[in-house]
């Protein structure tokens, strides 16, 4: 959806950078002074409690990017964001160019600006699926956002990042995963699982995974974004 300006004025900036599974991006309280672009890899992005309970609330692939609080107006990172799934690329760029590039090209502020709203919604969504549905259901939808933004079927998930996603305890983690390995959805191993069959995992999540992912194609239509699911 950028025009070749557009680009132009933003290429020059951007500086390639690596993460690990499990690197730190961005860590809450820490001044925002800029953004990445993902061009592989997941960012989780957490809440942290007084106690130092960390839940997910939203997940970013290559559809989208981090550093919204620096286009709404916030120079403090109001989250954790922590690499997933797998080792992650990202282009970087300083929040002051950002800003330099939006004053000449106003129509880069206006995409990145409707991303984020697609990234509210995925986590309203997120609190609604919390309050009203199962552990299980709400692992299905976990797994479908990761199997979104990864390059296959396998995601690497280990049973201490489904606790940090859904704000339980480890056996009722284990308990979710073998009711979605009964069911043929998933094969499960130590430290990662394979989608078997998507759609059950579809079936099984209703209306609570699909509503932003219809935002996204509509939002950025030219991101070539695909049904339900795959946005990349």
């Amino acid at each position: 959806m950028l025009s070749g300006a557009d680009r132009a004025a933003l290429e020059p900036h951007l500086e390639r950078v690596s993460f690990r599974n499990g690197d730190i991006i961005a860590r809450a309280g820490d001044p925002a002074d800029s953004v990445c672009f993902p061009l592989t890899g997941i960012a989780a992005v957490l809440d942290t409690l007084e106690d130092d309970r960390r839940y997910a609330v939203a997940l970013v692939g290559n559809e989208g990017f981090i550093g919204w609080p620096v286009l709404l107006g916030n120079d403090r990172w109001p989250h954790d964001v922590v690499m997933r799934a797998e080792d992650g690329v990202a282009m970087r760029l300083r929040a002051d160019h950002l800003q330099t590039a939006i004053n000449a090209q106003p129509n880069i502020r206006v995409v990145l600006l409707r991303f984020t709203g697609v990234l509210m919604s995925q986590m309203a969504r997120t609190i609604v699926s919390s309050l009203a549905h199962s552990i299980e259901r709400r692992m299905a939808r976990w797994i479908l956002l990761y199997h979104d933004r990864v390059r296959g079927d396998e995601i690497c998930m280990t049973h201490e990042e489904f606790r940090l996603m859904l704000g339980v305890r480890r056996s009722s983690v284990t308990d979710a995963l073998h009711r979605l390995e009964e069911s043929q959805a998933i094969r499960s191993t130590r430290g990662s699982l394979m989608v078997r069959d998507r759609d059950a995992l579809l079936e099984l999540v209703g209306d609570t995974y699909g509503y932003a992912e219809q935002e996204y194609r509509r939002l950025l239509p030219a991101s070539g974004a695909t049904d339900c699911g795959k946005l990349r």
